[in-house]
């Protein structure tokens, strides 16, 4: 299954928020064969970045929007280096 990296550009973003979202991501993924595996926060330049395998970008999309609303400005498929 491809691995995918988003960014979300959220200006004054909580770790504390992005937690809870991330909880919610993992009570939604399974409806869309997703798995959220980690994420990213830099509170103090709004960033977060999320780590997912997906069977596609849509399917991670979905998950986001359903779970929370919060979708991902940039979805970048990654592959692991040598």
């Amino acid at each position: 299954m491809p691995t995918y990296m988003d960014m979300h550009d959220i200006p004054g973003v909580k770790a504390e928020a992005v937690a809870d979202a991330h909880a919610a991501d993992v009570r939604v993924q399974d409806k869309y064969g997703v798995n959220y595996t980690h994420y990213w926060v830099d509170e103090a330049e709004g960033k977060v970045f999320c780590l997912v395998e997906a069977p596609d970008k849509e399917a991670a999309t979905r998950v986001h929007r359903e779970a929370h609303g919060l979708e991902a400005h940039t979805l970048f498929e990654v592959k692991q280096g040598a």
